[in-house]
């Protein structure tokens, strides 16, 4: 927190108007729209990316690969269906939790993994902290399940920082008499809490709220009520969460109790999509809450599709909740905001461009909490669906970042988890203050403090590749090194330079191994991402890519540096390409018009930023149903080695 007295006192100001008698928070301009995008830039519904600018600096990393055939690196056989992740940092430590189900959503059995990292981007093992749960017999309402079914977790609440330091983490015990039907309709067990202790164990689990007004109390549930534990601090801190409005505001969409626990009941708004616990629908109101604190104290809650009210009182009393009418996109994947280590402000979601689709992973920034002025491409990649599954809609989706009081690492970064594909779990690290463009020349030898070399490249990281910088046996040159083991996704480096429109770029470039059919791509692109020209390099040639038209090629081999230098022009639409000095085409036509130049890419694959013809005609959101498992998806392939050194890119 900011404790210079001038900010302190121009916050005191502004608190104190905001709570001023004669305007009441609820008749505020802000109250009326508490959230409001800004700024003209619309993703293109083409493409994975929406042609936004990328925000420079993101590292997007696999934490979890999903596999279905046995034992993957760290996780759990056959679990391939992974979602809801949230994040936390306590004691020096990464905390990620999600759920994990067999192959589809709502369907049992399924349980609840936390897993640990010192940096955020390397991940250990996932473990198991809320396991599958058998249920009594039910047989209520219509619905009828026998007893010893599985329950269906549904959660939307990770971890709780207590003021006394305890790191709780929380799950919910639902049911669903069959995947159509939804768990989070006010019918389940409730909510379980545990204990993540310094050395990394796991407390006994409690029943910290019990869906009482549904039938399940201490008498029919499986795990003793908090306050029957012998640790003074553990229920302390258990109090201090029931206490807390926002937090526990999380737990509404599964709860809807009417007994007085919840301030607000967020589903109440006038127009908004009815909920049916026997139609699974991720349209409506109440779902998904988070929230950010603006300059002024205010609390700024955030529901998916597009609701927002405002609290001057931590969640104590919330103005009638509107419709943030330029959030339209999110489709129902989830909205998320924060203020960031800049003392800006970001909201991230899937801006569809189809109103249907959950990519790309956006951020919106602004400077009060209020307006959004900006807005950045975190996450634009959208790999193949591996495994099979209902209602596992393509795309990065159901994002979180560290909610307010769960930690702030070192550094000054956007952190942000999500599911992709619903099946794998992501980490994307951003820095901040959040740009879209650079203003100093690129020149990298990856010599100067080899660990920091890649903080201004953009990377997307599976789980099995790698993009490192390495010393080059039997010298001391440190090169960047992208290795690719993985059978359906590829590693991409990215590296954003000053705008221009006459460019020279060279570097050097190292085929080491190559696995058959697997190629090294390389193209320089606009800021929304037109791709004027396009080489590639395997194991025997290096060739330009301009379609069905035939183009010259260069005999390479493996384990041998090439150099090559670029001239690429916007006001003749071509470019020339020079291999070790010599020239190899000149005059070469841009395979799409482009007026500038603004970014290198790297990258260990083909080209995959275009949307399905499907998906973007038809706005169609796939289920997850259109699809067989991938064949070979559970084994890695030989690797591919390039290294990369002595890249420059220049405007002339």
């Amino acid at each position: 927190m900011n404790n210079h007295p001038v900010l302190l006192i121009i916050s005191v100001l502004l608190l104190v108007q905001s709570r001023g008698a004669t305007v009441p928070l609820a008749q505020t301009e802000t109250a009326k729209e508490p959230v409001i995008y800004t700024g003209t830039l619309q993703p293109d519904k083409a493409y994975f990316d929406g042609r936004v600018p990328h925000a420079v600096g993101a590292h997007s990393f696999q934490a979890f690969r999903a596999n279905r055939s046995h034992q993957p690196d760290g996780g759990t056989v056959g679990y391939t269906y992974n979602h809801q992740p949230y994040l936390a940092y306590w004691n020096n430590r990464f905390y990620l939790q999600f759920l994990s189900g067999m192959s589809d959503e709502h369907e049992p059995p399924t349980h609840t993994s936390v897993m640990t990292s010192e940096d955020g981007l390397s991940w250990a093992p996932p473990r198991i902290v809320f396991p599958e749960y058998q249920l009594p017999a039910i047989h209520r309402n219509g619905t009828n399940i026998a007893a010893g079914t599985f329950a269906v977790m549904h959660q939307r609440m990770g971890f709780y920082t207590a003021p006394n330091g305890r790191l709780l983490t929380l799950a919910f015990y639902g049911f669903a008499e069959t995947p159509q039907n939804s768990p989070n309709a006010g019918n389940g067990l409730g909510r379980v809490v545990c204990e993540i202790h310094a050395d990394g164990t796991f407390g006994p689990i409690y029943f910290v709220r019990y869906n009482r007004h549904a039938g399940f109390d201490e008498t029919n549930t499986s795990y003793p009520f908090y306050t029957t534990s012998q640790d003074t601090g553990f229920v302390e801190a258990c109090n201090a969460l029931l206490a807390d409005k926002l937090y526990t505001l999380q737990w509404w969409e599964e709860d809807r109790a009417k007994d007085g626990f919840f301030a607000i009941t967020p589903d109440q708004v006038a127009g908004a999509t009815r909920f049916d616990a026997n139609i699974v629908t991720s349209a409506g109101a109440g779902k998904a809450f988070a929230w950010y604190t603006r300059p002024d104290g205010v609390v700024v809650g955030l529901w998916k599709n597009q609701y927002s009210a405002l609290s001057d009182n931590r969640g104590e009393t919330w103005t009638p909740i509107m419709m943030n009418k330029t959030l339209k996109g999110d489709s129902g994947a989830k909205t998320w905001g924060q203020r960031t280590d800049d003392g800006r402000y970001v909201i991230a979601q899937a801006k569809s461009a189809t109103n249907t689709t959950r990519f790309p992973l956006v951020a919106m920034v602004g400077s009060d909490g209020h307006l959004f002025d900006t807005m950045l491409c975190l996450q634009g990649e959208v790999p193949p669906r591996r495994f099979n599954g209902q209602f596992k809609e393509p795309g990065p989706q159901y994002y979180r970042g560290i909610e307010e009081g769960n930690g702030n690492p070192p550094g000054d970064h956007l952190w942000i988890t999500y599911s992709m594909n619903k099946e794998d779990i992501w980490v994307t690290r951003t820095p901040v203050p959040l740009t879209g463009s650079e203003t100093t020349p690129l020149r990298e030898n990856f010599e100067t403090a080899p660990d920091a070399a890649l903080d201004q490249w953009n990377l997307y990281v599976p789980q099995w590749t790698q993009a490192h910088v390495v010393v080059e046996p039997g010298t001391n040159n440190h090169v960047l090194e992208l290795r690719d083991e993985e059978p359906y996704d590829y590693v991409v480096a990215e590296r954003v330079f000053p705008a221009a429109k006459r460019l020279q770029v060279s570097f050097r470039v190292l085929a080491r191994e190559v696995r058959h059919s697997n190629r090294l791509e390389v193209e320089v692109q606009s800021q929304a991402g037109m791709r004027p020209m396009r080489l590639r390099l395997n194991q025997a040639w290096l060739s330009r890519d301009r379609g069905r038209e035939p183009g010259k090629q260069f005999r390479t081999g493996l384990q041998q540096w090439y150099r090559l230098d670029l001239d690429l022009d916007c006001a003749t639409q071509s470019y020339t390409l020079k291999v070790d000095g010599v020239d190899f085409q000149k005059n070469i036509p841009f395979v799409e018009p482009t007026p500038s130049f603004e970014r290198i890419v790297f990258r260990t694959g083909p080209y995959r930023g275009l949307v399905p013809s499907s998906t973007l005609n038809g706005g169609e959101r796939p289920a997850g149903l259109d699809s067989e498992d991938l064949p070979g998806a559970d084994d890695r392939v030989a690797p591919s080695v390039y290294w990369i050194d002595d890249l420059e890119a220049k405007a002339r």
